[in-house]
Formats: structure tokens, sequence, C-alpha cells
């Protein structure tokens, strides 16, 4: 009788994972590269855990020299010491960077600088989610100082370097949830009213019409740009969440992407050939997307643009 419960028990546990294994078959895009980069630079912010990481073993696999840029330096280091074991003859290394911190993203650049002749891809994947009321070191809201003016600023820095090795990329992780976005110019040190899935869905917006912004501007330099939706995946991103939303991301865990998968669309983004490309588009499983409709607003976009300049104290033509 124990036996038969086992039995059965196992059957529907197999019947249950079939089912799952489709549905993930559905959202999961198929996807694949035999792209070589041999030569080429790249930083990923963020590249300790989780999207990053997977961006920065795959690009370090496709032999292109990955500086992991990191607010850790411990977890940088640990993450560069996890690619080299698994990846032989990888070039990776780890620099410490603090989005929220404009001084420690100028000694980062001027590191690079010092440090690098080339850079081919900058990768902003670096990001907080839906956390409680906190400002940057700077006084900027956390989730628009460190989603957008931190790499906005980072950006700005590393643009000469872009250009010198053109062509080159930026690309900018953004997400499914700039379309609850709307950038909120009379309050953006959210003090008047913050709600943190608001200020989530505002920076990620932002993200977009950077994006947007950035690709006009630098398209004659040969530096595009490319925005990505990398999917609902389980990363360490949503930490700040709590009950009952966490709740329901754990019900639903099995049907999230790995971080592996969620980094497909910003490595598809990064060794697909440019003429295959729309600069400045946004990118969800591996094709181009529409953005939504606050997303296309270049009003928005260049108004975003300026206000951002006016809060770093920057003059970017």
């Amino acid at each position: 009788m124990f036996s038969v419960k086992i039995h059965f028990s196992t059957l529907v546990l197999n019947h249950l994972y079939l089912h799952i294994s489709f549905l993930r078959s559905l959202f999961v895009p198929n996807w694949s590269s035999d792209m070589c980069l041999e030569g080429k630079t790249a930083i990923v912010t963020g590249a300790n855990t989780g999207i990053g990481k997977e961006t920065a073993k795959d690009l370090a696999s496709r032999g292109a020299r990955v500086i992991l840029a990191c607010r850790s330096m411990a977890r940088g280091e640990q993450a560069a010491r996890d690619i080299l074991r698994e990846v032989k003859g990888a070039k990776v290394v780890a620099r410490q960077l603090d989005l929220a911190d404009t001084k420690s993203i100028c000694l980062f650049a001027e590191n690079i600088y010092n440090t690098e002749k080339a850079l081919h891809y900058l990768i902003n994947n670096a990001g907080v989610a839906i956390c409680p009321y906190a400002t940057t070191v700077d006084g900027y809201e956390m989730q628009f100082g460190v989603n957008h003016l931190g790499h906005f600023f980072l950006t700005f820095l590393l643009l000469d370097l872009l250009k010198h090795s053109a062509p080159s990329r930026v690309i900018n992780l953004s997400s499914a949830a700039h379309a609850l976005g709307k950038i909120q110019f009379d309050d953006l040190s959210g003090e008047k009213n913050y709600h943190p899935v608001r200020a989530y869905a505002q920076s990620k917006l932002a993200n977009v019409l950077f994006t947007r912004e950035l690709a006009k501007r630098t398209e004659v330099l040969g530096v595009t740009a490319y925005a990505v939706d990398p999917g609902v995946v389980n990363t360490e991103i949503t930490r700040h969440i709590r009950r009952p939303l966490v709740d329901v991301a754990n019900l639903f865990s099995s049907l999230m992407r790995t971080p592996a998968e969620g980094a497909y669309t910003t490595l598809y983004c990064t060794v697909t050939p440019e003429h295959q490309l729309l600069n400045g588009g946004y990118y969800k499983d591996c094709a181009s997307a529409q953005s939504c409709r606050a997303g296309q607003d270049e009003g928005t976009a260049l108004k975003l643009w300026a206000v951002s300049c006016h809060l770093l104290g920057i003059r970017w033509r």
C-alpha cells in the first residue's frame, strides 16, 4: 500500500513537471549563437549575481575581456573566480562600482580609462527593485538614482572610450514594468508621494526613454543603444518584495526564467549584427518589440535627458 502511494505521488509529480516544462517553453525564447568576441571588451554592471553574472560568463566564453562592475568587491571577486572556474581561459576582472554614489562612478570610470584601451559593450544591468524609500549618497531617490541616473552618468563618463572603440553598443536593462511608469517630473525625489512599485516602474520607463534619446545622439559616433526586457526572472532583485507578493512569486517560481535564460535578450542585442537591430529599440524574447506609448514619447525623452543632466551637473550635448 505504501509503495503504491509513493508510485502514485511520483506519477503526479512527473505529470506536473511535464506541464510546467511545457508552460515554460511558451515563455522562454529558444536562442543560441556561436558569435566569437575575441578582442572585444565589455563592462557588465551588477555582474556578481543573477542575469549580470550569467551575461558576463557567456561573454567570457566567447573570448571577450569582461569587467564585472560590482558594488561589493568581495562578491565581485567571488563571481570572477566562479567564472574562471567554469570558463577555461576566461578574461574577467572585478572592479568596484557603487551606482548610488557619483564619486564611486567617477573613480570607476577613471580606473577604466587608466587600464582599458577599448570598450565595445557597456551593459547597464545592475538595479534595485521595489525597495522601501531611501536615497543615494547624493540624495536622489534610490530606484531612480541607481537604475537611471547612475547608469546615465556612467554612460556619459565612458562615452569617449565607446566612441574610440566604435562600432560599440550600450545595452540598458529595462522591464515590462516600464509600461506602468510615468516620469513624475514634479516629484523625482519621491518625497511627496513615494510608492515602491511606482518608483520602480518610473525608473524602468526612464531606461527606455534614455535608450531612445541616446541612440539618436550617438549613432553618428558609431555607438548604438538598445533597451532590454529580460522577462520574469528568478533573481535577487526581488529581495525587497514582501508578503503577499513574495508568496505569489514563490508559487510561480518554477515558471520564472533562470538567470541564464534572463540573459538571452541582452546577449542577443550584444552579438546580433548591427544591421539586424533597430538602434534605440526595445527588445524582449530575443526580438524587437514595442515599448509602451510613454516609452516612445520623444518630448518626455528629451525632457528627461535635460533634467538628468541638470541633476548630475553635467553638459551632454
